[in-house]
């Protein structure tokens, strides 16, 4: 662990404060359109617009890479980063901020794969499982404390989009100055979408239901909170409970993926999201209690991208592990798209708790698919499948190829790996 702090730190705390702007102007967009006064129905389409980008970012940054180099890609996007931030202030109009949105969810997206790439690249077998467990966490971290500078400003004015810019900013600055060299880029091309769900459908459709959760999560959180009437510090908990929730849950449901049969922990995890889920919708709750079911909301949905991936693997051969991952992050970004503006249309219709019957719904969904698939093949031996490895939703491919090579040996079941 202190060999993987010494070598990767300058990219592991670039990669925190990075997290913390991203965090940052997520959920100051929800609060700051509420201000201006945009409808749920446009902040839907702004909150969506990021997902957009993030999926043509993730298509189109290896060319980027290949052609100019890591660090040129690397600075220029964080430099669009950084301006975009400033601007959505300058410009409080919601079809602008839609443009805004495309280009800082592509700028994030290759982002990812840049930094992604420099940390495989200072792994080694040993420590590369390591690594990817630091990365995640300060990525965790820096959402989580992003909720905290939520309070230190008023959203009406500038000081809140100023401030992301300027942490953004200096994220580059270690990262950029660090002596770690450019490592040569390779991404696998997505494995055939045909053949992808022919090998995994529960892999493929949950993996597509979990983009809508998740960027229901990400991008419409915020705009329920303006639409009841939380305030900036009520919102900036409950938003930070949906990510601590994700933290803590991914290790235990990590252990017990490894050791039955993994499509049982989804439908188990996904019945017990809807239930909670559906709660806020149905009957009037207390903030303790919506900060608990962020919490859960949270804590089954990260773990689940993880163990869908995992699912997946079991039924590869190593070789086609990392094209299959590539497919599914385009799966999964398709079914980002969709989400805010869904989540918009049922909040419309059935009021501001419909964010809650929105999640519900697509839990309620996948549970019901994984509880039919189990009718239909068996599942593959406990003994034989692949180590479970948590990942955030934001991983490109480049973290998730890391990741399998960090797994490569199955899991043993006397209480090691």
């Amino acid at each position: 662990m202190l060999t993987v702090l010494r070598n990767s730190w300058a990219l592991l705390l670039g990669m925190m404060l990075l997290m913390i702007g991203n965090g940052v102007q997520g959920t100051l967009l929800g609060v700051r359109g509420a201000i201006e006064g945009f409808s749920t129905n446009q902040m839907a389409y702004v909150m969506s617009a990021y997902f957009l980008g993030f999926l043509f970012g993730s298509r189109m940054t290896p060319n980027m890479i290949r052609r100019v180099g890591h660090v040129r890609v690397f600075a220029a996007l964080g430099s669009m980063i950084s301006a975009v931030l400033v601007a959505y202030a300058a410009a409080p109009d919601w079809v602008a901020w839609v443009i805004m949105r495309v280009v800082i969810g592509f700028s994030f997206s290759g982002v990812y794969i840049t930094a992604e790439s420099w940390l495989n690249n200072a792994s080694t077998n040993e420590t590369r499982g390591q690594a990817l467990s630091l990365y995640m966490m300060m990525q965790m971290l820096g959402i989580v404390s992003s909720q905290a500078l939520l309070n230190l400003g008023d959203p009406s004015g500038y000081f809140l989009f100023v401030l992301p810019s300027i942490l953004v900013s200096l994220a580059f600055t270690p990262i950029l100055l660090s002596v770690a060299q450019a490592p040569a880029f390779e991404l696998t091309k997505p494995l055939n979408f045909v053949s992808l769900y022919r090998t995994s459908p529960l892999g493929c459709v949950g993996i597509f239901i979990l983009g809508g959760v998740f960027s229901a999560q990400f991008g419409m959180a915020s705009v329920w909170g303006s639409s009841v009437g939380l305030s900036v510090r009520d919102l900036s908990i409950f938003i930070a409970g949906i990510y601590l929730g994700g933290l803590v849950a991914q290790y235990p449901i990590g252990w017990m993926s490894d050791r039955m049969d993994r499509r049982r922990l989804v439908l188990a995890l996904s019945a017990l999201g809807a239930a909670a889920t559906v709660i806020p919708f149905v009957v009037e709750v207390n903030f303790v209690a919506l900060v608990l079911v962020g919490a859960v909301m949270g804590g089954v949905s990260n773990p689940l991208y993880s163990l869908l991936l995992a699912y997946t693997n079991d039924f590869l051969e190593p070789s086609d592990m990392a094209a299959a991952s590539a497919g599914l992050i385009f799966i999964n970004g398709l079914g980002a798209i969709g989400g805010p503006i869904l989540t918009g249309w049922i909040m419309s219709h059935f009021g501001p708790d419909g964010f809650f019957l929105f999640i519900a719904v697509l839990f309620a969904l996948l549970a019901a698919y994984a509880a039919w698939r189990m009718t239909r093949r068996a599942a593959p031996s406990v003994e034989h499948t692949g180590a479970y490895r948590p990942l955030a939703p934001t991983a490109s491919a480049v973290a998730i190829e890391a990741a399998i090579e960090a797994r490569a040996e199955p899991v043993r079941h006397d209480g090691q790996e």
